[in-house]
Parts: structure tokens; C-alpha cells; sequence
């Protein structure tokens, strides 16, 4: 990654490729857009060069991925490697330094969005290869959504660079496949039916020639799925269905029944493993229809990748009636397992406890203290209402924890939200229809506030918690400089001292930094990239900023 051919190439906020471009997937209302640079008919796309196309060789192998942390050069993939350790070895700022962090450059990228893992766009959808040391457009990809049914606002978490290409996914359920370089389409695939409530919100994850996906959707009457797509043609390789154990659902209730993968895998490529966590059974609130434990829902789950075949799940909370689905990225690490190191995976889960399991049996190993408040958590819901503590978005929501080899702590975000979660009628299985069953609603004047946590994983302890004003949902990022990152959705940035807690520096966007930042090096010089871009679902600001810092050179 020393060559000169790497000074120039393009990536993600989910995947930047150390030289002068980063990568952005966007997903909102677009700004001022000229209509001729909006793509084309609905679902179709074309390619708009805003800025100098990318020259440099964009060929991301699965060997670079593997051992992303080993440099920091780079941030390849959605948590960087395949660990999603989202971790970088990077220590130019550092804890002593970090004082004097500031703006190299922020972005407007015209796209008012609800900015998560990268920025997105409502009907519009825009991929943008940016120049990663001063934010100037090198290319812009635009994208029409044609039918889709979201619950909680036009996102996208991002996109992959691999072997010269750059997928994503879009609202309308099309996997996408641009030239790195050029932004020109390479291929375009339907990968599930919107009419039925399908959408594709996640950040894809390649591996060996194969591209990884899943699905959102998990507020409508459908089975969630993951499925591998050949890289080159997009042909897909198989397809593994989340409620297939009939014998944890009641009658045919499997058919509908949710349980959907929308946040970014991560693999065991030792073990050959691919370690996703599952979202909430269908329907969310009322589990009268489908008795049982509702496998494989609310699970971290681990599939053969080359075959998709199921290797071992561990299930989180059975027959759940609260929305507390597993949704935040699967982490990998080893932890002390009765006096013995032992491969591990990890999801902070909506309840509040950072669930620790086995990598090679999927048997738990531990559940942390809880990092959020918990009060009648698994109460039933009623018809006069039950007030509970997490709320129906957690705990940690889809926020992507990070994992330092350094202080073996979990760096967690995680929302206190008092809800009433209450009993209706409900309305049934109507196919293409939102179906939840109930309802939960904040309490008014009720706890409203956010969290950000480190755990140790040896030992599921607390080693420090700090509390901000708003519920928090964006991701984190921690470096050996002794730093953690998160942003708040009042739209500051903040660093803290990844040791102790400490805040050490924050930097106001203007709008909700709910988005998980990133570090990479260009020509020796370390930078920090975030989006800004609010949050829709939360009502916090919305922006259109991509904010770029560095350390004073000299």
C-alpha cells in the first residue's frame, strides 16, 4: 500500500482508500439537483462527472481488507476489515495532540439527507467519489428510485470498493456495480420486491469473488434473507432465508415473519464464517399469531459463506414483542473464557447488553453490564400501556460499535428512551402493508438522553460511561492514539480519551453527526472523516456536509 499507484483512488466514508478520494453513498431529499444530473427513467441511472475522474488503481483485494488495521493507511469496508473492528492503528493524533484537530475541509455535497454509514437520497441516490484530503467532487454516480416503502426515513449506510468496482444498494432494491474510477455503471440487479415491503439500506461486504447482502424491512409481513451475488456478474449464489425453523413458529406465521439483516456482516475468514446479526420478528408488537421462539430472529447468526448454509446461531431475545431486534454490526475478537482465549463475536444489543458469544459454537460466553437504563424490559405489553426502559430503539439501535486490540474495551452508543408500549388490534397479514401490530410511544417528559460506552470484554464491566443530551445513533471510531470518536445529534463531534472517558475535543457541524466516523492517511498525514447529515427518524438537524480534519501541518 506504499506503491505511488495508490495516491490517487476512490472509496467510502464506509471505504476509503488511502490517496485523494473517499466515497460517499447518499440517500435523501437532494438539494438543488439539476435535473439532468438526477439519472435517468425510474430505476435507471447514468454516470455525471462533476470533477477529474479517478486515475489510480482501485483494485481492492481480499488480502488488502484482511489486514486493513495492519497499516491504517486505508479504511476498506464498512468496518473497515472483515472484523468490523472499526479500529485504526493510526496514532499521529493522539491524546496529547488532539487539541489542535481542525476542518481541512467540509464538503457540501447538495444532498440533504439523513446521513447514516454515508450519505444518501429520497427518490434521488447519489454514489460521489470525493478527493479525501480537500473534499473536491472527483465523480458523481445518480440513481432513481423507482417504488419503495421505508419505515424511518431514506437512508443508505454505504457502499464497497472491490477489485475496481464500487456496489451499493438502493431503496428500490437494486444491487449496483460502478468503475471505481470512472463512476460509469457496470451492472444493475433486482435482488427482492418492493411491492411486499423489501428495501436495501446496508453497506454490501465482498469476500472471494462474491458480493454479501441482506435486507430491511422488517416493519411489513416478509421473510428476511441473506444472499450472495457473483462480483463480476452480478448472477446470484445462494440465498439463506432467517425464518426457516418451522418449529419456532406457529402455522405458516414463518412465511411473514421478518427477522431482517440490514447492517454489514462480518467474516471469519480463518473459520470461513459469515457472522451477521437479525432483526425483529413480523409483527413487531403482537406475538399472538406466531407462537413459538421465532428463529432465527433477534439472533447473531454464522453461515457457511461459500454455500450459505447455517453453521450455528445464538438467539438474543426469543418471541420478541418490544422491537428488540439485534441489529448493530457483529464485531470479532478473542476474550478470556474461563482462564482460555477463545475466538469470539460480539453485538450490542437493543436491550442494553453487549452479547458476547463463541465463534466457533455460536454458545454464549457473556452479557455485559448494562450500558443504558433498563426498567420492565420484557413486561408484556397491555392495553392500558407498560412504561419501559430501553425503548423500542434500544439501547444500541444500527450504531456500530468499535473494538481496540489496545484496551480489549467495546466502544458502544447507545439511547435511554422511556416508551409506553401498548396493545391494539391487529389489522393482520395484508400483503405490502406496513403491519406492527402495536404501538410504543415516548414518554412525555419521560428519559430522553444518549450514551457512550466502553466495556471490557474479558469481563462484560463497565470501564467507563459518559451521557449526552440526545439519544445517540450514528457509530464509533477508535484509534491508537488513544481516541474515540462518536457524534451527538446536536451536532457536535467529540473525542474522548479511549482509556478513561475523559472528553478531550469536539467540533460543532451544525448538524446531527449521526453517522460513523473514519481515519485513513494521505502522504503521511492522518485524517478524520464524518458525514453530517442529521437524522430523520430522530428529528435531529438535517445537513448535507461531509467534514474532513487533520492536524495543522508544520
Amino acid at each position: 500500500m506504499n506503491s505511488p499507484r495508490f495516491k490517487k483512488t476512490s472509496a467510502t466514508l464506509a471505504s476509503v482508500l488511502a490517496g485523494t478520494a473517499l466515497l460517499l453513498s447518499l440517500g435523501a431529499a437532494a438539494a438543488d439537483q439539476p435535473p439532468e444530473n438526477m439519472g435517468a427513467e425510474t430505476g435507471g441511472a447514468k454516470a455525471a462527472a462533476s470533477g477529474p475522474a479517478v486515475s489510480a488503481n482501485t483494485n481492492v483485494t481480499d488480502e488488502m481488507t484482511a489486514n486493513a488495521a495492519k497499516t491504517g493507511q486505508n479504511w476498506l469496508g464498512s468496518g473497515d476489515g472483515y472484523e468490523n473492528h472499526r479500529f485504526s492503528p493510526l496514532k499521529q493524533i493522539n491524546d496529547t495532540n488532539i487539541a489542535k484537530l481542525a476542518p481541512v475541509a467540509i464538503a457540501q455535497t447538495g444532498y440533504t439527507a439523513s446521513f447514516e454509514t454515508t450519505p444518501m437520497v429520497n427518490s434521488k441516490q447519489a454514489l460521489i467519489a470525493m478527493n479525501a484530503a480537500t473534499g473536491e467532487t472527483l465523480w458523481t454516480y445518480t440513481y432513481t428510485d423507482g417504488l419503495n416503502q421505508i419505515c424511518c426515513g431514506p437512508v443508505n449506510r454505504g457502499a464497497t470498493v472491490a477489485n475496481g468496482n464500487v456496489y451499493f444498494l438502493t431503496l428500490d432494491n437494486s444491487l449496483v456495480d460502478v468503475n471505481a474510477n470512472t463512476g460509469d455503471l457496470v451492472w444493475k440487479v433486482n435482488v427482492a420486491d418492493a411491492q411486499a415491503g423489501y428495501s436495501e439500506t446496508m453497506a454490501p461486504i465482498v469476500y472471494k469473488g462474491q458480493v454479501i447482502i441482506g435486507s430491511a424491512g422488517g416493519e411489513w409481513p416478509i421473510r428476511g434473507f441473506v444472499a450472495s451475488y457473483d462480483a463480476a456478474t452480478g448472477k446470484q449464489s445462494w440465498r439463506f432465508n432467517t425464518t426457516n425453523d418451522k418449529t419456532s413458529w406457529a402455522g405458516d406465521s414463518w412465511k411473514t415473519g421478518g427477522g431482517t439483516v440490514w447492517t454489514t456482516p462480518a467474516i471469519d475468514t480463518k473459520r470461513g464464517l459469515l457472522i451477521f446479526s437479525t432483526g425483529n420478528p413480523n409483527p413487531d408488537l403482537d406475538g399472538s399469531q406466531r407462537a413459538g421462539d421465532n428463529l432465527y430472529t433477534d439472533s447473531i447468526v454464522a453461515l457457511h459463506i461459500k454455500d450459505g448454509t447455517l453453521a450455528w446461531y445464538y438467539q438474543e431475545v426469543p418471541h420478541d414483542v418490544w422491537d428488540y431486534d439485534a441489529v448493530s454490526n457483529v464485531v470479532l475478537f478473542d476474550t478470556m473464557d474461563h482462564g482460555k482465549m477463545v475466538p469470539a463475536a460480539g453485538q450490542a444489543g437493543k436491550t442494553a447488553f453487549f452479547y458476547i458469544v463463541n465463534r466457533e459454537t455460536g454458545k454464549l460466553i457473556r452479557k455485559s453490564e448494562p450500558f443504558d437504563e433498563q426498567k420492565n424490559m420484557f413486561a408484556q405489553p397491555t392495553k392500558e400501556g407498560v412504561q419501559s426502559l430501553p425503548g423500542a430503539n434500544g439501547g444500541d439501535d444500527w450504531a456500530p460499535p468499535a473494538y481496540s486490540p489496545l484496551t480489549k474495551y467495546i466502544y458502544v452508543m447507545g439511547m435511554n428512551q422511556l416508551m409506553t408500549f401498548t396493545t391494539e388490534n391487529n389489522a393482520g397479514d395484508i400483503p405490502g402493508q406496513i403491519r406492527l401490530g402495536s404501538t410504543f410511544k415516548n414518554v412525555p417528559h419521560g428519559l430522553q438522553n444518549g450514551t457512550f460506552t466502553a466495556i471490557d470484554v474479558n469481563s462484560g464491566k463497565i470501564a467507563w460511561n459518559v451521557t449526552v443530551p440526545q439519544p445517540t445513533m450514528g457509530g464509533a471510531l477508535v484509534t491508537a492514539g488513544n481516541i474515540a470518536f462518536m457524534g451527538e445529534g446536536n451536532g457536535w463531534f467529540d473525542a474522548f480519551n479511549a482509556k478513561t472517558g475523559k472528553k478531550l475535543w469536539h467540533f460543532y457541524l451544525g448538524a446531527g453527526v449521526n453517522a460513523p466516523p473514519v481515519a485513513y492517511e494521505v502522504n503521511g498525514r492522518e485524517y478524520i472523516a464524518v458525514a453530517a447529515g442529521g437524522n430523520f427518524q430522530m428529528t435531529y438537524p438535517l445537513g448535507d456536509a461531509v467534514a474532513i480534519f487533520a492536524l495543522p501541518q508544520g
